[in-house]
């Protein structure tokens, strides 16, 4: 009888589900009849020195994940021109985005300063899967399926897609700075979307984009360079640019440099070891035809763009630094803010 009664209740619980609408955002599994939904979580922390708090917000990524940023708006009505920044690797999570925030948001201090919205973002960490590995995704016992586990530039889409859709963001004034990886994935993410306004690329470690060929295995191996050089002399960076357009797929790194639409400023770095990664990406968007700039700065560490706080607990930006931190604001003010 029991057996009976609960096949009857489920009949009739069934019944009364498919008269209804589903829903639910997993409709193969579960049945919902109204819609749930509820406030974002979003939570606003002080900033050390600063009367403009942090906004800590989670971004849903492609396969369901979320990541954090923090989110820094000026004073005045917006809605505002808006830069994100993607500094070198990922990971780390919501712990890096509250330590950079506090202690390494000398350069997103100036910007504010500048009339921008600035965003810290995480994504996931950088894997040794081929850029050329294609994305797709098909349906699978009624969720998604993928071929690869999405990358951290398609983690950098979905989040800049988030942030335009922000209220006090003008979604069509959108930037990008990024170093080391970071802006290496500007590149990426500029050949394969076409939101972004602009960009700037410090340092980029451009090598996966650029196509750079395998070493030939009968070569002897390079002896390891120390990030910085002692000294460099435009000859000899020079003569190593010459020596990795030997070295690279030209016709697929040409084929992604010509998808790119945005202006970008390549800033590069006069004794790092990589400094011709660096100039080469600038002179193949320049034989593109590509809107692009570039500068070089002699500066004694990678990644200096981004001004952290001293042992005093100060931002005191060195000349070099102050003078990179201008020239990005400046690139952005005649591509963002002029119609």
């Amino acid at each position: 009888m029991r057996c009976k009664s609960w096949i009857a209740i489920t009949a009739v619980f069934t019944a009364g589900a498919a008269a209804q609408e589903n829903r639910s955002v997993d409709p193969m599994w579960l049945f919902v009849p109204e819609r749930i939904s509820g406030d974002e979580a979003v939570l606003v922390e002080p900033v050390m020195g600063s009367d403009i708090p942090v906004e800590i917000r989670f971004v849903e990524l492609l396969d369901g994940v979320y990541a954090p940023i923090g989110f820094r708006k000026p004073v005045g009505e917006g809605p505002f021109p808006t830069v994100v920044f993607a500094h070198m690797n990922g990971g780390y999570g919501l712990r890096w985005i509250r330590e950079w925030t506090q202690y390494g948001s000398g350069t997103l201090e100036a910007f504010l300063d500048a009339g921008y919205a600035v965003v810290w973002m995480r994504y996931r960490a950088e894997v040794d899967t081929p850029f050329t590995t294609e994305l797709t995704v098909r349906e699978f016992q009624g969720r998604d399926r993928w071929n690869r586990g999405p990358l951290e530039y398609e983690d950098a889409i979905e989040i800049i897609e988030y942030v335009k859709e922000l209220p006090d963001v003008d979604g069509d004034r959108v930037g990008w700075l990024g170093v080391s990886h970071g802006g290496e994935m500007l590149f990426k993410v500029a050949s394969e979307y076409q939101g972004l306004r602009a960009g700037v690329a410090s340092e980029p470690a451009a090598m996966d984009y650029l196509a750079r060929l395998p070493p030939d295995p009968d070569a002897p191996p390079e002896p390891p360079q120390p990030e910085t050089m002692e000294s460099s002399t435009p000859d000899l960076q020079a003569a190593a640019v010459l020596a990795l357009r030997e070295q690279i797929d030209r016709q697929q790194a040409m084929t992604r440099i010509n998808a790119i639409e945005i202006p970008i400023f390549v800033a590069g770095r006069d004794r790092d070891h990589n400094q011709s990664t660096f100039r080469l990406s600038y002179e193949l968007l320049e034989e593109a035809g590509k809107t692009v700039q570039w500068r070089s700065y002699d500066h004694d560490h990678h990644g200096f763009i981004f001004v952290q706080r001293n042992a005093a607990g100060e931002y005191e930006p060195d000349p070099l630094q102050q003078a990179a931190m201008a020239d990005a604001i400046a690139f952005f003010d005649r591509h963002m803010k002029s119609d």
